[in-house]
């Protein structure tokens, strides 16, 4: 008789977990609350940030007098530098966990890389992009944070430190749900409280937890509803 998904996830130690979607959809702060809570829980995890550069060089591009990170380098300069420096930050990343042995959350993946080169309407550095990050093993769990483009521009707009178009979150949007892996994501509604969206991302990943949470110590479902947590070890790449 075969086990269900549930029950083998609850043998299996968890090693990576990654957190996508759209800018503004929460992919950060819910990383930062799960890499706490793992840890907190027994589960030793590390965030890391897998950023492709974008808004760095576009601080770059404005010292020198320039709108954004494309006028620049041009759209695709801007999607080969993109793929470049986020392929070097997931290897870093999953070169450090497997060194420590410590769970991986990754916030933003391969699948990010792809979806923005859709959105950017470079479709064939796609394939060109697959190529270097097929080397990469998926994480066990993916998270994709949905959010209405809409509520994502007024989260951007709000926090202040940068900027997107809604013809481009609305892109990046259609461009996640229109992956050839978007049927293994699991969709979160991230345009809920923070709290909410926490608490959906703890209860798909209870099933890998079971097998080693203890009665006596403090469980993640615990640890994510309660805010005091001690800081974990960060990892943040360009």
């Amino acid at each position: 008789m075969s086990r269900s998904p549930r029950a083998r996830r609850g043998r299996a130690r968890l090693r990576a977990v990654a957190l996508i979607g759209i800018d503004g959809s929460g992919k950060t702060t819910q990383a930062h609350r799960l890499a706490e809570a793992l840890t907190q829980a027994g589960h030793p995890a590390t965030y890391h940030r897998n950023a492709g550069g974008r808004r760095w060089l576009g601080r770059v591009a404005n010292r020198l007098g320039r709108p954004d990170a494309q006028r620049l380098v041009g759209r695709q300069g801007m999607l080969a530098v993109e793929s470049v420096l986020r392929w070097l930050a997931i290897a870093a990343a999953l070169l450090r966990s497997l060194a420590t042995g410590r769970v991986a959350v990754m916030d933003r993946y391969s699948a990010c890389q792809y979806a923005s080169i859709r959105a950017h309407g470079g479709q064939r550095w796609e394939r060109l992009a697959r190529l270097g990050y097929r080397v990469f093993p998926p994480p066990q769990v993916t998270f994709l944070l949905a959010v209405d483009p809409a509520e994502a521009y007024r989260r951007i707009e709000q926090r202040g430190t940068d900027h997107e178009s809604m013809a481009y979150l609305t892109a990046a949007d259609t461009a996640y749900r229109t992956l050839p892996e978007c049927p293994s994501f699991v969709l979160v509604d991230a345009g809920r409280p923070a709290d909410e969206v926490a608490r959906q991302i703890e209860d798909h990943l209870a099933g890998w937890l079971a097998a080693t949470d203890t009665p006596s110590g403090p469980t993640v479902v615990d640890v994510i509803r309660r805010p005091e947590v001690d800081p974990v070890p960060v990892e943040v790449s360009l």
